[in-house]
């Protein structure tokens, strides 16, 4: 399973979530017309949430924990009332009663939210991040990029590493409660009790609003659309295969973080019945037509996924989706987008790695869906 790990500005807050079982993101200065990058960015990392995954909160350089998503009415994630996922604001007295968090007009900022238990417990006790860094350093890539982020998901390896090490932190209370915040599932079952499909979350509203002229305005907004595709296993796309998706994904780990690059979509799938890892994804994004520069990108972030990742080209299927390309770069792909490798020994095998593909996007505006097609298979 994966985890994410989400940023509080205090210990009250920490202790409001902990106990509510609920987490959202407070969204500032809510366009009234179309949804800015940020909170695009922000609904994207909500799409990709699944039932098991794990949470931990993050507050002062301290790691706390340790949760777990679960499903209510067969989902963790919700509008935190019904259009919240439209941009504009609303009257407070108009819907208080529609929320789900509803004890203030601050609450009509939390759009989204997801909602999770113990597990086996939210401890009070928080782990400092250079202890968890260097409990696990080969596993921790992700983490390391948590700054200004309102939180961030990592993978399973990662989460299996910052698991243990909370665990282990709070190991003398693990089977006692005195250390630990103390669920109240009343929101939860106010969520149980109010549930209607006008709550839940699909990516329709996002893209919807970030359409101009048959084109989509952010390339966010596209992420957000193929995140949720992908999440739900919509089986009428051709990335309806892939289990765990993180975006954004840091791809230069040791250059200052403010000129650090960052790929679009990263995620990985597994072999069929089993939790091995068959397959690792990358999808670099153009709201406009590709150019060559794109396939050099590309191929950077696929050369970072085999260093990083898979030390093996074979594990890895990329795509570059983008409103037009060109045959330009159909050829620059074809000459460019090429790896030799070799495998084993007495006898080395050298193979050959191609497996780039080329999308175009277009907009349905008849059911708010981004379409794909593949130009130039492979």
């Amino acid at each position: 399973m994966a985890g994410y790990i989400f940023t509080l500005d205090s210990i009250d807050s920490l202790k409001e979530v902990a106990e509510t079982g609920v987490y959202s993101t407070k969204f500032n200065n809510i366009p009234e017309k179309y949804w800015s990058t940020p909170h695009e960015g922000t609904f994207a990392d909500y799409l990709s949430m699944k039932n098991g995954d794990n949470v931990y909160f993050f507050h002062k350089r301290k790691i706390y924990g340790i949760g777990k998503l679960v499903n209510i009415h067969n989902n963790c994630i919700f509008l935190n009332f019904p259009g919240a996922d439209k941009p504009g604001t609303t009257s407070f007295d108009m819907i208080e009663d529609k929320m789900i968090l509803n004890e203030s007009k601050e609450d009509l900022k939390k759009r989204f939210l997801c909602t999770f238990k113990g597990d086996p417990y939210l401890f009070k006790k928080g782990v400092d991040m250079d202890e968890v860094l260097s409990s696990t350093p080969h596993a921790f890539k992700m983490l390391r990029a948590l700054w200004k982020l309102s939180f961030i998901k990592i993978d399973e390896i990662e989460n299996k590493a910052l698991f243990d090490c909370v665990l282990k932190a709070n190991e003398s209370i693990v089977n006692g409660k005195s250390g630990c915040y103390q669920y109240d599932k009343k929101v939860h079952k106010r969520i149980k009790d109010i549930y209607t499909t006008n709550y839940l979350v699909t990516s329709k509203n996002i893209v919807k609003y970030a359409e101009e002229n048959n084109s989509i305005k952010h390339e966010m907004a596209i992420e957000a659309a193929i995140i949720d595709y992908i999440s739900n296993n919509d089986s009428n796309n051709i990335y309806g295969t892939w289990d765990y998706i993180s975006h954004q994904v840091i791809a230069s780990p040791f250059k200052p973080i403010d000129y650090m690059d960052k790929m679009d979509v990263f995620g990985y799938r597994y072999i069929k019945g089993y939790k091995t890892i068959s397959k690792y994804l990358m999808i670099e994004i153009k709201k406009d037509a590709a150019n060559i520069e794109t396939i050099d990108q590309a191929m950077k972030y696929i050369d970072w996924i085999e260093q990083e990742y898979s030390h093996d080209y074979n594990m890895i299927e990329a795509f570059i989706v983008a409103s037009y390309i060109s045959e330009e770069v159909v050829k620059k792909r074809d000459e460019s987008a090429v790896r030799f490798y070799t495998k084993g020994r007495n006898p080395a095998e050298t193979s050959q790695w191609k497996n780039l593909h080329l999308i175009e996007y277009r907009y349905n505006k008849k059911n708010n869906h981004i379409v794909f097609k593949e130009i130039a298979p492979i």
